[in-house]
């Protein structure tokens, strides 16, 4: 077989297999198209139409973001500045500000401009190699606005060299309009807003915040029935401030991911591993929050949890711009190691994203979605704090940028 090009005189960290990394030192990567044709020891490959000397660089599976709420309006630095001086997450919630205060800036804005900021945001994130990436709602909160949201979020993957899975997060937190009525909110997302923007193909999965702040595990229930019958499927913010056994919820309706999961307990923990529900941790929002409460990390690694690391990019609790620097703040913070941190951000990140089959890994048959790191070892990605050793980004067979 005669590749469409050979990308040679590399070192892959294929994050397949059984070896460290999955690695294969000394190798070659060839492409047909959009996707992996072959990869192996270099002194095996085939022959190719075009060939790259990496010159000794590692090459890595294209990185996922798998948890971003990056679509929003405004900013809250603000409230950056009133958690410095005291005030909780909870606090400023209460008070009107939090998710509410970006709910009015989301809903003022055009879609347009919506996807002007958040290509702002994006952009440096596909500088670091960022090849996938989920984008919730759930700044709008009424059809009209959560329909902007994924538009504009279906607007960032075509018009950005990017694939993205768009999230409805309708149930993300509770409108003004609907002040002390959050069983009529949740009628609303289960009646008219989820199957609404269901049947106009924005909604790749279903997500909810449950939380003593948001919805309850019977709202949350209430949403999953509703994408169970469209089937589609979901994803839970759970136990970030508390436990309320959203571990175990999300498990029982075979979510793809838990997120969060400070909070998780261990029959939570036991329930995600039979479901194979992965564990979206977020050290960026850990940070933000200054929080103390360390996600049950050792459990996740008993009970063979995959974990995943994410941005969580929000105007609030995580305004994270750089996927590697959570790998440097899941190591620090969680005590991950190196190839458990990149391994949160390729082969896990795309099983929770529903993509295990086609992302997250350097085999044949999946998509050509490679970065060119200049370093010496794959542990350096998470061993650097801020720097971009990026040389080249590849999406589905076409660079994104040079070598």
């Amino acid at each position: 077989m005669e590749y469409d090009l050979l990308l040679e005189n590399c070192n892959a960290a294929t994050m397949a297999g059984d070896a460290p990394y999955g690695a294969i030192e000394d190798a070659a990567i060839g492409i047909s198209g959009e996707k992996i044709a072959w990869v192996g020891p270099r002194k095996d490959a085939g022959s190719a139409k075009a060939r790259v000397d990496l010159k000794k660089r590692w090459v890595t599976p294209g990185l996922i973001d798998c948890h971003t709420h990056i679509v929003y309006g405004g900013d809250r630095a603000n409230e950056f500045e009133l958690r410095l001086k005291g005030a909780t997450y909870e606090e400023i919630a209460k008070a009107g500000g939090g998710i509410v205060s970006t709910v009015k800036a989301t809903r003022a804005a055009s879609e347009d401009e919506l996807v002007a900021s958040a290509a702002k945001r994006v952009a440096p994130l596909l500088n670091e190699g960022v090849t996938t990436i989920e984008i919730k709602s759930g700044y709008g909160l009424d059809l009209e606005t959560e329909r902007r949201m994924l538009q504009a979020a279906r607007a960032i993957g075509k018009t950005m060299p990017v694939t993205v899975r768009a999230t409805c997060l309708a149930a993300h937190a509770l409108p003004p309009e609907y002040k002390d009525r959050s069983d009529a909110y949740i009628d609303l997302v289960c009646n008219e807003i989820t199957p609404t923007l269901a049947k106009e193909g924005l909604v790749d999965a279903i997500d909810v915040f449950c939380e003593k702040i948001a919805f309850s595990a019977e709202q949350t229930r209430r949403v999953f029935e509703v994408a169970k019958k469209l089937a589609i499927p979901v994803k839970l913010h759970a136990e970030q401030l508390s436990d309320l056994n959203g571990a175990a919820l999300a498990a029982e309706y075979g979510a793809l991911s838990a997120e969060h999961l400070e909070w998780a307990n261990e029959s939570g923990i036991a329930a995600m591993a039979k479901s194979g529900t992965v564990a979206v941790l977020l050290p960026g929002a850990f940070y933000a929050l200054r929080e103390t409460k360390l996600p049950p990390i050792d459990a996740f690694r008993k009970a063979g949890v995959a974990m995943a690391l994410a941005t969580d990019s929000n105007p609030g609790s995580s305004p994270a711009l750089s996927l590697l620097l959570m790998l440097s703040m899941a190591c620090t913070f969680f005590r991950f190691t190196p190839e458990e941190a990149l391994r949160g951000v390729t082969v896990n990140a795309a099983k929770a994203l529903g993509l295990a089959k086609s992302h997250g890994t350097i085999e044949a048959g999946k998509a050509a979605d490679l970065v060119v790191f200049d370093i010496a070892r794959p542990a350096e990605l998470a061993y650097w704090i801020g720097g971009t050793p990026t040389v080249a980004v590849m999406r589905a067979g076409q660079w994104t940028r040079q070598p």
